[in-house]
């Protein structure tokens, strides 16, 4: 309906989903269910036809298996992350904390194990989407903006490092962004978690320590000389002031 607030915020929004999916019964439920609720799926059953799609269409969500029979969908999203700022959903029957965990280090911004409810995948997109169309916690205007050595254009969801861009993954760059918007301040992983993930239940400590890791992997690739992100011990991290 047209008062419906949350049609009126999906109208909003690419309703492109890239579904790779293997099995066909489940992929004919999922772009059943997406097609009721308004989304145009394209279905790709291996690795190949997916690439193929991502590079004619602009998805606006990729729902990806774990176990293709051309590749590992592990494997597809760290390409995806180098190559497209799409969130991602891992669907898949390997539901232990290891695999979860996995999933969501490489920058997935949920994980569903089958068996699933097709409306609840469909709630999942949604919110993933709204999400991704939001600005991230502790983010002010989205004018670009410049403190000390960072430059951030949250409009773009870009930031700069001394003049460098760094190329970062949906969830690096929620986490840069929440500690770019507030130098100094020492923020949890749990404060952390609620404004990088879209479930923080479901990510760890050490999920934020991992992704951490990999920011400063980044920002040392970029100034090798500098540490811009303190540890404080049992506390946190923060951002440390004119670095």
């Amino acid at each position: 309906m047209a008062d419906d607030p949350e049609t009126e915020v999906m109208s909003h929004v690419n309703r492109a989903i890239l579904v790779v999916e293997d099995e066909k019964p489940i992929a004919d439920t999922i772009v059943y269910a997406l097609r009721t609720e308004g989304f145009v799926p394209h279905w790709a059953a291996a690795l190949g036809a997916a690439r193929a799609i991502l590079a004619a269409e602009t998805v606006a969500l990729v729902i990806l298996d774990v176990g293709l029979p051309d590749g590992n969908g592990f494997d597809f999203c760290r390409e995806i992350r180098t190559k497209y700022p799409v969130p991602v959903i891992f669907l898949t029957a390997r539901s232990g904390e290891v695999d979860r965990v996995v999933g969501l280090e490489l920058g997935a911004d949920d994980y569903v194990a089958k068996p699933f409810s097709p409306r609840e995948l469909t709630a999942r997109v949604r919110a993933v989407l709204r999400r991704s169309e939001s600005v991230p916690l502790a983010v002010g205007g989205k004018t670009p903006s410049v403190a000390g050595p960072w430059s951030h254009d949250s409009a773009k969801c870009r930031i700069a490092y001394r003049g460098a861009p760094l190329d970062l993954t949906r969830n690096e760059y929620r986490l840069l962004a929440t500690l770019v918007a507030a130098p100094g301040r020492v923020f949890s992983r749990d404060q952390l978690m609620h404004a990088a993930w879209d479930d923080p239940g479901a990510a760890m400590d050490r999920t934020v320590d991992a992704h951490i890791k990999t920011l400063r992997a980044k920002l040392r690739a970029a100034a090798p000389e500098a540490d811009p992100i303190e540890t404080h011990r049992g506390m946190g991290y923060s951002l440390r002031e004119e670095t």
